[in-house]
């Protein structure tokens, strides 16, 4: 979590978004997904990655590959920014406890207010914890 911290503080101060950090041991991989408003290229990699190279080097965290990334079409959603940043876009859901028998949903996020999120499914509008989501993405426009 203090990693987490860490490269969320450095980001934002460089004027982007920390999306999600993956950690994968085996291999010592870091894997960090970015966003910024207008979308992330090629040169926004390359210029965090070196940044980051750097502070990794000066807090002894240890890693032996580091990769920068967009966080793709598929974006995932994960604070309550994200939802309130993509309200009118699709997305699909999975709960962690079914609702109505179903623990899957693709709709349109409508709105998202005090840990609620309204999704218009097929012309309702479900309200839905945003504690209950184990996953959700943004469905590419394509």
């Amino acid at each position: 979590m203090a990693l987490y911290k860490l490269l969320e503080s450095t980001l934002s101060g460089m004027g982007y978004e920390l999306v999600e950090v993956e950690q994968l041991a085996r291999g010592k991989l870091l894997r960090v997904f970015v966003d910024k408003q207008g979308g992330v290229n090629i040169d926004d990699c390359v210029l965090i990655s070196d940044h980051l190279s750097r502070l990794l080097a000066v807090e002894n965290i240890d890693y032996s590959r580091l990769e920068v990334s967009s966080p793709g079409l598929d974006r995932l959603l994960k604070k309550e920014a994200d939802f309130l940043r993509f309200q009118g876009e699709s997305v699909k859901l999975k709960l962690r406890v079914a609702l109505q028998g179903q623990r899957n949903f693709v709709g349109i996020l409508r709105e998202v207010n005090n840990g609620i999120l309204k999704l218009e499914v097929e012309g309702q509008l479900l309200d839905l914890e945003l504690s209950n989501l184990e996953k959700a993405r943004l469905v590419p426009k394509l």
